[in-house]
């Protein structure tokens, strides 16, 4: 296994999304020594194929990393489809990986945090997953460097090829999961929003890999580690934008530390605060919320 992960960045067609997510990446202290493979997804139309055309003429010539290597995809496959494939044959190779998506901006310290958990928790049955993002909340620890959640994050994270080749992408367990209270109520530790996305990838109405990793999670009762501190800030909340528009409960604070050196233990306990306030960043209230927002962003 490589001393450090490879970063799969997911790009589609936002230029100066994909430019800040980059250029912050390559301030990161261990950018020249990490492999950047970047996906590239190929158009829906011919106004998205204009802009994956400039998307991609700015990728071909990112440099500041260990190597870059770029996979452009003549069709559109969708994120969940390029990220599942993309995962799994990266995943494959290296045995762990650090994706992120054309959106996100990372502190410089964030592959420090990032690598380390990897490393750390390379063994540990009890974490499927490490995130480089985390909500503001209230209870945030201030003497330790992370916490466990119920409900992996899908922006900067990083997982290990033994526990992503174990996802049932099909779902098979759910009209089970159904029948069973305790499953529900176990799923529903990470948000009240979860049960309603579930049944629409299973109906075939959206089409999410994250929804599908959190279910596994769930039913294997596995851990995601977060920071204490956010190392990840999003700006996917142009009117671009497929699902943050306007969505004000997920902004945090980037850390701005040098922090370059982390400290971890294995699995004890959940802290429970934590998760209830997690849990409550996607009660019916925030969500609510967050539409009008939207709908606000929208109008002006």
């Amino acid at each position: 296994m490589s001393r450090f992960a490879p970063i799969c960045l997911f790009t589609y067609n936002r230029l100066s999304e994909t430019i800040s997510t980059i250029e912050a990446l390559r301030k990161n202290y261990l950018a020249k020594e990490s492999d950047l493979i970047i996906f590239s997804d190929g158009p829906k139309n011919i106004l998205s194929e204009r802009k994956i055309n400039d998307v991609r003429e700015y990728i071909n010539k990112v440099e500041g990393f260990k190597s870059v290597k770029i996979f452009e995809s003549k069709i559109n496959k969708g994120l969940a489809n390029s990220i599942i494939e993309g995962v799994s044959n990266v995943v494959g190779q290296y045995g762990k990986i650090i994706v992120l998506e054309d959106d996100l901006v990372t502190s410089p310290n964030f592959l420090d945090f990032m690598n380390q958990a990897l490393q750390y928790y390379e063994n540990d049955s009890e974490i499927i997953s490490v995130s480089g993002y985390t909500l503001n909340l209230p209870s945030l620890p201030r003497n330790r460097d992370f916490y466990y959640g119920y409900r992996a994050s899908s922006w900067g994270w990083g997982i290990w090829k033994d526990r992503w080749e174990q996802i049932d992408w099909e779902m098979s367990n759910y009209e089970v999961f159904l029948k069973d209270k305790k499953l529900v109520k176990n799923f529903l530790r990470g948000g009240s929003d979860m049960l309603r996305m579930l049944k629409n990838q299973r109906e075939g109405r959206i089409d999410s890999w994250a929804i599908r990793l959190c279910f596994h999670q769930s039913l294997l009762n596995l851990k995601t580690v977060f920071p204490s501190r956010s190392k990840i800030e999003s700006i996917g909340y142009s009117k671009e934008a497929t699902h943050t528009v306007g969505a004000k409960r997920f902004l945090t604070i980037l850390d701005k530390s040098n922090q370059r050196d982390f400290q971890f233990s294995h699995f004890q306990e959940v802290d429970e605060n934590l998760v209830n306030e997690f849990k409550q960043k996607f009660s019916i209230l925030n969500r609510l919320k967050d539409k009008i927002n939207n709908l606000l962003t929208n109008a002006f």
